[in-house]
């Protein structure tokens, strides 16, 4: 199995994207964390540019322990007319004291005479004196060959001999970056064969014919791809096809503009399709967990539809998918998710069929509901989603509306009625309060309670009426409120889509409902939160009593009593 080095450019390339912020304790625990996984060098920051890298670079020796993975330390070549020696941003990569220095130069000419402001010449020199100087200081040096593929397709000739400058300098590899990110595949490994072929890096020969220095085979070829075009990881495969054995890339793509190519989706492609040793099964099957940990590092929510670990990359909603999934669950999957640390899903909406149900009763452990029971619920959920509800995110409600079905069942506690009401006072401004009356084992319980806004003061009251009787509701809270508006253009009348989601602490569950009245539809998705706590906590006495069936009704159509 052929091998791959792992570059990771989180921690810098990463930072630049808009909304991505990491703190320099953040950079340590990710740094640490992608050394568990098995990651080879990991690019560290610019020092010198600001005060975060400067004390990542400060810590990072002292503090973090690592197995494999090498810290990195990035910066350009020295500047036009300076020799590295003078050269204070050369010397600020020397003091960081990591074992490898990646450097980074121009490779196309327009960015050398218009950016740079130099002579094609001058260039060259900088980049083979810089990459010699940091090279002489005992360092491992990866050379960034900025602006690459369009300098190869501006002035091919001239674009070679940057790469071949930082061969003669002693680079270790070579690094060609697709900085615009406007390639498409087939450019990128036309380029990269063109290297092979005329330059000789990466090809693992000695024929001093074919290749620009005797040590120039022994250099390892590389890839940097950004996204502007969508297509940064295949590119990043095109590259590796095409012979490139050293990949650099971000955790989740993050990166400037459009980002990088993402790491995530390029590890599993190399390991799971093309047959590359990126990491062992057991690091692979971190994958997702280490992008959910990169995520919640960066305070940005992961990506639901991202291949791979995405929580929507194998959730099934079509009723004829399902039915394929059940009888073998590869029909519709690519790989199986346990692979990469993710898992199968069924989806339940207006577009399920009976086999989604069925899989969600055998998933909630409700066995004995018969297929025309399975099929009433089927014909509930499409029924409720054609009146605004969505189910895929509100599982808990879901299985509600199953237990509800089963014959006997009552809830642990039955809506009588509420109302809930806004008003300005004079010098006290905006005032909510909601009165919640809930029946539980035959006794009324009818509390008031005020709040910050009408749906916050139901909570409050109906938390209120009923954990005299149910205790273990303190350890139940709401986390999330969204409201969606279904139909706009009927404006302040529209009709809206509550979901909430909640925790105890150790579980999260989602709940929904919907309806043209605002406090209605956040009074449905409230109380089957409450419901689905009580019902499922292994800590809660369940009390349900003998039901009336007019407060039972209430609750399974979702109408509320204003």
């Amino acid at each position: 199995m052929n091998t791959i080095q792992l570059f990771d450019t989180t921690l810098r390339d990463g930072t630049q994207g808009e909304g991505v912020s990491f703190s320099a304790d953040d950079k340590l625990r990710i740094a640490a964390r992608l050394d568990d996984f098995g990651v080879d060098y990991i690019e560290g920051g610019w020092p010198g540019s600001n005060p975060k890298d400067m004390e990542f670079f400060e810590r990072a020796s002292a503090e973090l322990k690592l197995k494999q993975a090498k810290i990195v330390a990035f910066g350009s070549t020295c500047r036009v007319k300076t020799t590295p020696a003078k050269d204070p941003q050369i010397q600020l990569l020397i003091e960081a004291n990591t074992p490898v220095v990646s450097i980074f130069g121009k490779s196309w000419d327009m960015q050398v005479t218009e950016i740079l402001r130099t002579t094609l010449d001058e260039n060259l020199r900088m980049i083979r004196e810089s990459v010699a100087y940091v090279k002489e200081q005992g360092r491992e040096v990866v050379y960034d060959a900025e602006h690459f593929f369009d300098g190869f397709k501006a002035n091919p000739e001239y674009a070679l001999s940057t790469l071949k400058a930082a061969v003669i300098g002693g680079a270790d590899a070579v690094v060609l970056c697709d900085t615009n990110g406007g390639c498409l595949p087939w450019e990128i490994a036309e380029a990269v064969t063109a290297v092979r072929d005329e330059l000789g890096i990466g090809v693992g020969i000695s024929d001093q014919s074919s290749v620009i220095s005797p040590r120039s085979a022994s250099v390892t070829l590389g890839i940097h791809a950004h996204n502007d075009s969508g297509t940064g990881v295949a590119n990043t495969l095109a590259a590796v096809r095409a012979g490139a054995n050293h990949v650099q890339g971000t955790i989740n793509g993050y990166g400037e503009r459009c980002g990088n190519a993402d790491l995530v989706s390029v590890i599993a492609d190399l390991q799971l399709k093309m047959g590359y040793a990126v990491t062992g099964p057991d690091g692979l099957r971190q994958l997702a967990d280490l992008s959910h940990f990169v995520s919640e590092l960066a305070n940005l929510s992961p990506d639901g539809h991202q291949p791979f670990v995405g929580h929507s990359a194998f959730a099934h909603k079509g009723g004829t998918h399902v039915n394929a999934v059940v009888k073998n669950v590869m029909s519709y999957q690519h790989i199986d998710p346990a692979a990469v640390g993710n898992q199968t899903r069924v989806l339940v909406s207006e577009l399920s069929g009976k086999d989604n149900i069925a899989v969600k009763s055998a998933e909630f452990g409700l066995a004995g509901l018969s297929k025309e029971q399975e099929r009433a619920v089927l014909r509930q959920i499409k029924d409720l989603e054609n009146a605004g509800f969505a189910f895929e995110s509100a599982e808990a409600s879901v299985e509600l509306l199953l237990r509800r079905t089963k014959p006997g069942y009552y809830p642990p506690f039955q809506l009588v009625d509420y109302t809930a009401s806004v008003e300005h006072r004079e010098g006290r401004g905006m005032f909510a309060e909601a009165t919640v009356k809930v029946k539980v084992c035959n006794e009324i319980y009818h509390e008031v309670s005020a709040g910050n806004g009408p749906v916050n003061a139901l909570d409050l009251a109906l938390r209120k009426a009923i954990r005299r009787v149910y205790p273990t509701l303190d350890r139940m809270s709401l986390k999330d409120y969204k409201v969606r508006i279904l139909d706009s253009q009927s404006a302040t009348g529209a009709r809206v889509r509550v979901l909430i989601d909640s925790t105890d602490g150790e579980r999260s569950w989602g709940t929904v409902g919907a309806s043209g009245n605002i406090i209605e539809a956040s009074w449905r998705a409230l109380s089957d939160s409450f419901e689905y706590f009580l019902l499922t906590d292994e800590a809660t006495e369940y009390r349900g009593g003998e039901a009336e069936k007019e407060p039972l009704e209430m609750i399974q159509t979702g109408v509320g009593v204003a």
